[in-house]
């Protein structure tokens, strides 16, 4: 497991938090916050995840 791996499932963490706590106070904004950081944790993950992928094809 690589640091963009890490990075993007922490980041998907967050956000899931961020969109818990959100729905529960009510706070749309928030909600949508912990979205975003999803999709953007995501989004890092599978880079790192391409990047790992690369590595194992290219030794």
């Amino acid at each position: 497991m690589n640091k963009s791996q890490m990075k993007g499932i922490g980041e998907k963490v967050k956000g899931k938090i961020n969109e818990a706590v959100g729905k529960v106070r009510g706070d749309r904004a928030q909600a949508v916050k912990g979205k975003m950081q999803q999709g953007a944790g995501e989004a890092q993950k599978q880079f790192g995840d391409a990047k790992e992928q690369v590595k194992k094809n290219n030794p």
